[in-house]
C-alpha cells in the first residue's frame, strides 16, 4: 500500500507544484490560449507562502514527489461570526486517483479549517466530474446552491 503524507507546501516544491496546479487547470479546460498567465501563477505561489495572505495551500508527497494539492483561503461571512474556509482547488495525479490522496487533503484542510475557528468548508466542482462526487458526497453534504458567475476582462 503507498504511504503519502500530507504538508504544507516548501520553497523548493515550486516547479512540482505548478506542474500540479498546471495539471489541475488543464483538467478544467484552462490550458493553452486559456491558461492562467504566469503572473497568476507566480503570484498565487508567492500568496500561499505570505503569512498576511487568507489564501493557503496542502501538498500530498509519495516518494518525494508530489502527487496531489489542496488550495484553501478563508474569507468573512454575513451568516457567521467565524471565518469560512473554501477549498478552491483540489487536484490529485491520475496515478494517485482512488488511493484516498483526494480525501486526506480534504480531511486536512477540514483540520486546518477547525483550528482556525472557521465556521464551515465549503467547495465547488463541476456538474460533469462524477469521479469527484462521489468522493464529495462521502465527506460532505450538498449545498443545494447553484453557482452563477460573470466574468471580468484582467491584465
Amino acid at each position: 500500500m503507498p504511504v503519502f503524507t500530507i504538508r504544507a507546501p516548501r520553497f523548493g516544491d515550486y516547479e512540482p507544484w505548478k506542474v500540479l496546479f498546471d495539471g489541475y487547470n488543464a483538467f478544467y479546460g484552462r490550458e493553452g490560449p486559456t491558461a492562467l498567465s504566469p503572473a497568476v501563477v507566480v503570484t498565487t505561489w508567492a500568496r500561499i507562502h505570505d503569512a498576511d495572505e487568507p489564501v493557503h495551500a496542502l501538498v500530498a508527497e509519495e516518494d518525494g514527489n508530489l502527487i496531489g494539492l489542496a488550495h484553501y483561503l478563508f474569507h468573512r461571512s454575513t451568516t457567521a461570526i467565524a471565518d469560512n474556509c473554501y477549498l478552491q482547488d483540489l487536484f490529485t495525479t491520475p496515478a494517485s486517483r482512488g488511493k484516498g490522496v483526494g480525501r486526506a487533503l480534504i480531511e486536512a484542510v477540514y483540520g486546518r479549517a477547525a483550528r482556525a475557528g472557521a465556521a464551515r468548508v465549503y467547495w465547488q466542482t463541476h456538474e460533469s466530474n462524477a469521479s469527484a462526487q462521489r468522493l464529495y458526497d462521502q465527506v460532505a453534504e450538498r449545498s443545494g446552491f447553484i453557482v452563477y458567475r460573470r466574468l471580468f476582462p484582467t491584465a
